[in-house]
Formats: C-alpha cells, sequence, structure tokens
C-alpha cells in the first residue's frame, strides 16, 4: 500500500470521527432568515419607539413590553425556522436530528446562552439596562463558540465576530441598538449566506 492510500484512509477515518462527534446537518439558510428577522423585528421597534410619546425607551412603559414582545417574536421564528430547515437538511443526509452530537450541540450552546438571559434580566430588575445589548451579543459569542466543538468548526468566526461586537458595544452603548442589528441582522445574513453556499449546497 502506497503512502498516498495511508494517507487516504486516514482522511476517511478523520472524516468519519468528525460526522460520529459532530452534528453537521445545521442549514445556513436558516442563518440568513434569522438575520432577515431581526432586521424586521428591529425596524418595527425602532418605529414604535421612535413615534411614541416620549421618543425613546423605559422600563416600565407598555412601549417596552411591545419591544420585548417583538424580541421574543423574533428568536421564536429564528428557532422554528432553524429547526425546520436543519431537520429537512439532516433527513437529506441520512443523519439523525436528535442523537448525542446534537444533543451536545445544544446542551454547550444553551449553557452559555442561557446564563447570560438570566443575568441579563437580574440587570434589567436592578434598572441597569445601558449595556443589555452588548450583553447579550457577547453571551451569544460565547454560546456560538461553545457549540462550535460540536458542529460546523466556522461557527466559531461568527461567535469571535459577536464577542468582539460585543466588547466595542460595551464602550459604545448609547449605540447598542445599531450594534444589535448588526450582530443579530447584517452578520446572520453574511454568515448564513457563507454557509449556505459552502455546504448546503453540495
Amino acid at each position: 500500500m502506497s503512502d498516498q492510500d495511508y494517507l487516504k484512509d486516514i482522511s476517511e477515518i478523520k472524516n468519519l470521527i468528525n460526522k460520529s462527534s459532530r452534528f453537521m446537518s445545521l442549514s445556513g439558510l436558516s442563518g440568513v432568515l434569522a438575520g432577515i428577522y431581526a432586521l424586521i423585528g428591529a425596524a418595527v421597534a425602532y418605529y414604535i419607539v421612535d413615534n411614541s410619546a416620549r421618543g425613546y425607551l423605559i422600563l416600565d412603559g407598555p412601549v417596552y413590553k411591545i419591544c420585548f414582545a417583538i424580541l421574543i417574536g423574533v428568536a421564536i421564528f429564528s428557532v422554528g425556522t432553524g429547526i425546520l430547515l436543519t431537520t429537512r437538511k439532516a433527513k437529506k443526509n441520512g443523519e439523525k436530528v436528535w442523537d448525542n452530537s446534537s444533543k451536545r450541540l445544544l446542551f454547550n450552546f444553551l449553557i452559555p446562552l442561557i446564563t447570560g438571559g438570566i443575568y441579563i434580566l437580574i440587570k434589567l430588575n436592578q434598572g441597569v439596562y445601558g449595556n443589555t445589548a452588548a450583553l447579550m451579543l457577547i453571551f451569544y459569542g460565547l454560546a456560538l463558540v461553545n457549540a462550535s466543538k460540536y458542529s460546523l468548526g466556522d461557527i466559531r468566526y461568527l461567535g469571535y465576530t459577536e464577542i468582539i461586537l460585543g466588547l466595542i458595544c460595551a464602550f459604545l452603548p448609547a449605540y447598542g441598538f445599531w450594534f444589535w442589528v448588526v450582530g443579530f441582522g447584517i452578520m446572520h445574513i453574511i454568515y448564513g449566506s457563507i454557509m449556505h453556499f459552502k455546504y448546503d449546497r453540495t
């Protein structure tokens, strides 16, 4: 057996190990749609706040409740779309949607995300909301980096980007809304497009 055959065998073994330990059927298109949902939600929230009596957001006002509902709606639509398209892709690839690799992916993604969500709610309850957008970006980025070990490695680059945006946003809290738009809207569309053309079309 030649050296080339050995290298080929090693490459095939490596691919089998990756497939057994990583969930590879994440849909790039779901990232694009999540970004679009975020941009639509941000545009609606901006319009509502800008045309409200005060013209700005306060935590105990009805406008805040509407904006919070919009945020939840964006999250629900994004998660729902992600599950639908990822399930479809997994079936197409002959991969189980709910197995050990997808469980590890979800578990490692949710640890930083839930931790960050609880911390943000604590700060909001204390009346501290200047760095809400920064914290959302940072914890979401950490969740992506943590989950990338159990899925497409490219996810970590989106995670790094979100963390960097969050840290810059922490220095410029007055522009938190726009950093949120870039991080959850534009970056999702860019990342999702790259992943779609790199993996979904093969």
